[in-house]
């Protein structure tokens, strides 16, 4: 009897790639050419994983004059400008090509990403990477709303065929988590990324790793049990 096909949804920015410095730059622009003060580096990476205008409207605390929708089009724009010919593209973690090179010789495991980046952003970055042909379904915040929203996960299950229980998102915020949990799936947890270990756990992971070179180990225990 054919095993049952396994999803599995990575995140993208503090996941798979470390895009911190870029999107710091493209916020200090994007405040620069407003002419509101920056926030504190740690408040900005606290809402890498939102969408765009959702990250500023929460950067904004809710304020109902902040222009948060003009800071999204003023940061699309100088973060296009950072990805002229030569210019350097967001790295990889260690050990993220390895693991995403070895769940698919697995022949029930399928990938898919889930993103507040754009899908031209995204598809840049893992083309770049030679990584792109390894997912089946990329989802981002072209396609549903914001995390911790459901959609991005329910879109990838639908085009992959997958149910939620056999859906494990990866990812590096509460936002991730609280996605994965609120679609039915499972999730795990990353802390190189912009969110600690403990508010991962208390969101939700089921596991919570500090290292690439984990992730596999921990996916083949989690289909075990």
């Amino acid at each position: 009897m054919a095993k049952s096909l396994k999803l599995v949804i990575f995140d993208c920015d503090g996941t798979l790639v470390d895009s911190q410095h870029m999107i710091v730059r493209a916020m200090t622009r994007a405040y620069g050419a407003h002419g509101i003060p920056l926030p504190e580096k740690e408040t900005l990476l606290s809402v890498i994983g939102l969408s765009l205008v959702e990250a500023f409207t929460k950067l904004g605390n809710g304020a109902t004059d902040f222009p948060a929708e003009s800071l999204a089009e003023r940061y699309r724009d100088a973060f296009h400008s950072m990805r002229g010919p030569g210019a350097p593209v967001e790295p990889l973690y260690p050990g993220a090509a390895d693991a995403i090179k070895a769940l698919p010789r697995r022949q029930d495991v399928a990938l898919g990403i889930a993103t507040g980046k754009s899908q031209r952003g995204v598809r840049l970055v893992l083309g770049h990477h030679g990584l792109l042909d390894h997912f089946v379904t990329i989802k981002t915040a072209d396609d549903a709303p914001s995390k911790p929203d459901p959609g991005m996960v329910i879109h990838a299950m639908r085009d992959a065929g997958v149910d939620a229980a056999n859906t494990i998102v990866v990812g590096d915020t509460v936002y991730d988590i609280a996605m994965a949990r609120a679609a039915g799936a499972s999730a795990v947890g990353v802390t190189w990324g912009y969110h600690r270990a403990a508010a991962l756990a208390e969101a939700g992971a089921f596991a919570v790793i500090d290292e690439f070179p984990i992730l596999v180990p921990t996916l083949e225990k989690m289909w075990t049990a």
